[in-house]
């Protein structure tokens, strides 16, 4: 075949050819660009649907009448915090404490400004007792109006010093009014605000090494405490024209004494006592 016409036919076929490369490109150009958008797209939807999960897990932890951390999430905030404590070498370990406390009075509360009232009145409590521990401590609602704090780097006289100023918030706390009178310095009729707390303390590993016996002997201190401010407690009761008042408390009480290694906090009416086992 001749050289001219060899060029003519090399000449037709490239035409079509540069063509379909020229239009090859401009389609993988948009392919790229719709991944592109596709990709950014996807991002955004993994990005939301982490931050639902998110919100779901810290709404799973939440105590939902109180808002402030469930049983759940103490349980494994004790269980993390136990099991980081044995790992240490036994000279370096580092001290843990729990503080279970358990508010008195709600009952008449209930009765005189109804369960509703009561229930907005415990969240406020709640959230105002969240305030009073450090950012590496844990407090949470363990039931009914039992409240349980996960003390870490926390030994016994540092839990007796927690336990007294959530028992003394408890009694000092100004309870929401809704009758629109202006606040007033002038104590309550008996003094309080109607509220009593006891607290129980328990340290690792005096009083357990496993978040089950701690919790025991926290358990137990609160109930010794309890029935050392019984008296106590019905004498404020006698006193107290009515319970559950929404006004302010009385002038503080004296200081608490703090004792050894297994402390037992009761604050009741207007005294509070730190004895020992």
């Amino acid at each position: 075949m001749p050289a001219a016409l060899l060029v003519q036919a090399s000449a037709l076929l490239s035409a079509p050819l540069a063509g379909l490369g020229a239009l090859l490109v401009v389609r993988l150009r948009r392919a790229a660009s719709a991944g592109a958008v596709r990709e950014s797209r996807l991002r955004g939807q993994l990005a939301e649907l982490e931050r639902q999960c998110a919100e779901l897990a810290r709404s799973a932890a939440r105590d939902p009448l109180t808002g402030v951390w469930n049983l759940g999430h103490l349980q494994l905030t004790l269980e993390r915090e136990v099991e980081r404590c044995r790992r240490q070498p036994e000279a370096e370990r580092r001290q843990l404490a729990v503080v279970l406390l358990e508010i008195d009075g709600f009952a008449a509360v209930n009765a005189e400004h109804g369960r509703d009232r009561g229930q907005v009145i415990l969240r406020d409590l709640a959230q105002r007792l969240s305030v009073e521990v450090r950012r590496s401590d844990t407090l949470g609602r363990y039931g009914g109006t039992e409240f349980l704090v996960v003390l870490p780097d926390t030994g016994a006289a540092g839990a007796a010093k927690v336990a007294e100023r959530l028992c003394w918030t408890v009694r000092r706390h100004r309870l929401l009014d809704w009758s629109g009178a202006p606040w007033s310095a002038t104590p309550a009729p008996g003094g309080g605000n109607g509220l009593r707390a006891s607290a129980g303390i328990a340290v690792l590993p005096a009083d357990g090494g496993h978040p089950v016996p701690l919790l025991r002997a926290a358990d137990r201190s609160l109930a010794t405490a309890k029935r050392r401010a019984l008296p106590e407690a019905q004498n404020w009761a006698r006193r107290s024209e009515r319970h559950g008042n929404l006004s302010p408390c009385a002038a503080p009480g004296p200081t608490a004494q703090v004792g050894a290694a297994r402390t037992v906090a009761a604050v009741t009416g207007t005294d509070e006592a730190f004895t020992t086992e």
